[in-house]
């Protein structure tokens, strides 16, 4: 699938998992944007902009999961959870809560890829 400038949104608290991401994705065809804060990117990306959203578990404050949450209830974008926890249960509980697919850290570029033309074919894994 050819990315046309699909729009991609990295939410993660380490800025170099945000910057290595930007540039993978830039390197597909992507355009990314990246947001330290869940609380940051809510705030500043209406609901009506179109993209797939990569979003990190564990961050301090408002975490992965109550920003979930948020954008289930309000009908946003898919979403693929990443997260360096070894949590067995992480990738059943993503999916449960809504994510269309997880991957736990370091993942493969090309699993990042394939997951995320399944969120934009609008298939859940």
């Amino acid at each position: 699938m050819g990315a046309e400038k699909k729009q991609i949104f990295i939410v993660d608290d380490d800025e170099s998992v945000c910057r290595a991401l930007k540039l993978l994705l830039g390197t597909y065809g992507f355009k990314a944007y990246s947001f330290t804060s869940p609380i940051k990117f809510l705030s500043d990306v209406s609901d009506s902009v179109p993209g797939c959203l990569i979003l990190d578990i564990h961050m301090p404050g408002f975490d992965g999961w109550q920003t979930l949450g948020q954008m289930s209830a309000l009908g946003r974008r898919p979403v693929i959870i990443i997260s360096a926890d070894k949590n067995g249960g992480f990738r059943e509980k993503s999916l449960k809560a809504g994510a269309v697919g997880f991957l736990q850290k370091p993942f493969n570029d090309r699993e990042l890829i394939d997951l995320i033309d399944v969120a934009f074919a609008g298939k859940g894994r």
